[in-house]
């Protein structure tokens, strides 16, 4: 295993319910990387965990060669972990631009001792303009820079979320069900968009997804989960053949 991002014996417990049980897995770096299971599994604790919303109990985060166990969300998202959530967390009066320039990082203009100088941050401020535009011309959504986020259907707020963390300067995204509750062209769209980001930036995506449908189509790996343990990982068809995802997860 590398240690580009590798989960090794996690515990998470809530009460007396152990929502992660030794869970040990590796993401492999510049891939896309599914994680599925039915509810109740343990995916998306796990994805708080990695992405510093939940502390383990026990076990290790390895990110590039360095323990990230612990960290808080912040500090994660500034060593390049970003995540985007099930239901859109976006900056609902701001427009897509603006949502998109929020997430730049260590701007100096928003720096109480930099901000009155405006030559100290101008330039960057044009920068970042012009790299979110990049960005949203990336995910397709350069003709809507002005709208509000709001106004933005449900498969077009989770292009911004991706947007977002691509202006972090993430190598990495962990993202939870993003074409959930998408209409299936656009959910196609998105895992396309992923698919050239991947290609295209090496970006690395590690994705809780249950529209196995769609989904298969475009990933590289899949790992499965059930009742806190990880069941079967690899390449798609070796994992959707195997007997104990076939009984836990497909009820066979």
């Amino acid at each position: 295993m590398s240690d580009f991002l590798k989960v090794v014996d996690i515990v998470k417990t809530f009460g007396g319910l152990r929502a992660l049980d030794s869970v040990s897995l590796e993401v492999e770096p510049k891939k896309i990387t599914i994680l599925i299971g039915p509810n109740g599994s343990g995916k998306t604790t796990l994805i708080n965990v990695i992405s510093g919303f939940y502390k383990p109990d026990s076990g290790k985060i390895i990110y590039k060669g360095r323990e990230i166990s612990g960290m808080k969300p912040h500090e994660v998202y500034n060593i390049g972990i970003a995540r985007t959530f099930q239901v859109p967390a976006l900056f609902w009066k701001l427009t897509v631009l603006e949502n998109m320039l929020v997430a730049e990082r260590n701007n100096p203009g928003e720096r109480f001792t930099k901000f009155l100088i405006k030559k100290l941050w101008r330039d960057r401020e044009k920068e970042a303009t012009e790299r979110a535009f990049r960005i949203l011309d990336v995910i397709g959504l350069s003709h809507l820079w002005d709208r509000l986020a709001t106004s933005l259907s449900g498969g077009q707020m989770k292009l911004l979320e991706i947007g977002r963390a691509l202006m972090s300067q993430a190598e990495t995204i962990l993202m939870d069900e993003p074409v959930s509750g998408v209409n299936p062209t656009l959910a196609h769209e998105i895992f396309t968009r992923l698919v050239a980001l991947k290609n295209q930036l090496g970006i690395t995506f590690f994705i809780v997804e249950h529209r196995l449908d769609i989904a298969l189509n475009y990933v590289d790996n899949v790992i499965a989960m059930a009742y806190g343990k990880v069941i079967s990982s690899g390449i798609p068809e070796v994992v959707m053949a195997d007997p104990k995802l076939i009984e836990a997860y497909l009820g066979g």
